[in-house]
Order: structure tokens, then sequence, then C-alpha cells
């Protein structure tokens, strides 16, 4: 497939990060001696289309109405895919998870366009431990959402998918391992 060799190909040279030293610090406070920074590939609009559509492809035939996960990471993602699904006549509904629930106003822990409480796939950009998606899918269930899985673009292999898989009875799905960009890296 063109568009996930190319998308691939711009995450291993403008979004991956290595040192044969562990001098960058995870979220989960890890260090490793790799790093995906895929801010960089998100809020590309080129490369943005090729994942809402990589994306969509993947929860086309899902019983879903919406797609989102913790900001910041899923945001752009979330509605990359929104965007291509209305594209394709579907109309999935963006929503995004806040760190915590807002002190004023309505105090919303999400922020979406739809009233119900929908059927849903949360997004990440990376999955090590699962720690921030298992956040945005406790938030979901929180709000009565029926969450049905998990679609990342990284997953980069440290039990992550397992804990989420285990412990919800979810899929998890993911456009490339870490053994993918790592690949990559190494042809470039």
């Amino acid at each position: 497939m063109e568009d996930k060799k190319k998308l691939l190909n711009y995450i291993a040279k403008n979004s991956f990060k290595y040192s044969e030293e562990p001098i960058f610090k995870l979220q989960s406070g890890k260090m490793s001696n790799y790093y995906i920074n895929l801010k960089v590939t998100t809020l590309n609009p080129q490369t943005l289309w090729i994942i809402g559509k990589l994306v969509y492809e993947i929860l086309k035939d899902k019983d879903i109405e919406a797609v989102g996960g913790l900001t910041l990471g899923a945001d752009p993602i979330a509605i990359a895919t929104s965007l291509y699904a209305i594209n394709q006549g579907k109309n999935i509904y963006p929503f995004i998870v806040r760190k915590e629930a807002k002190s004023h106003g309505t105090k919303k822990l999400i922020e979406c366009a739809f009233e119900n409480k929908p059927s849903v796939f949360v997004i990440d950009d990376v999955i090590t431990t699962g720690g921030s998606t298992i956040k945005a899918i406790e938030s979901c269930i929180t709000e009565g959402f029926n969450v049905k899985g998990v679609v990342c673009i990284v997953d980069r292999m440290e039990g992550g998918k397992e804990n989420i898989e285990n412990n919800y009875k979810i899929p998890v799905f993911s456009l490339f391992t870490k053994e993918d960009i790592f690949q990559e890296y190494k042809k470039n």
C-alpha cells in the first residue's frame, strides 16, 4: 500500500529519534534510547490526511459513531479520521478527552458534538505501557460510552497493547510497530 509506505518513511525520517544511550524520558518515566514524536507527523497536513485514511480503513466496518482520545496526541488523528470518513459518506464524530475535567462552565471531561452515549474507538498516537490510552478508555466508560476498541499509529511493543486487551477485552489495532519504524530507519 503506497500511502502506508509513504507514512512509515515520513515517521522514520521526521518523528523518530535514536541514541546509543537511553537519553529520552518517556511519559511512563522510563528512559529509552529512542523516541517517537508523532506530533511532527500528525501536524503535517499531507501525512495527517494519510493517517485519517488509514485509520478510517480500520474502522469503516466497525459499528461506531465516534473516535477520540486523550488530548493532545489523539486530537489531530480523531479529526483527520472524521474528515476522511465524511468524505467517504460516513459520519464519525471526533471527541476530545481532557486530562482533567474543566473546573468551570459545564465541567466536562469529554468535549464532543453529540448528546447520546455512542459506541466509540479510542485513538492514540503512540502506545507504550498503555497509560494514556487507559486514561481515555476509563474516561469514556465513566461518561457511558461503549468502547469497542483502540487504534494507535505506533505500538512500541512494551506491553500496552496486551494490558489494554487483557483488562478491557477490546482489540487494539496499530498502523505500525516499533519494529516497522526501526526497519525503515535503518534503510535511511
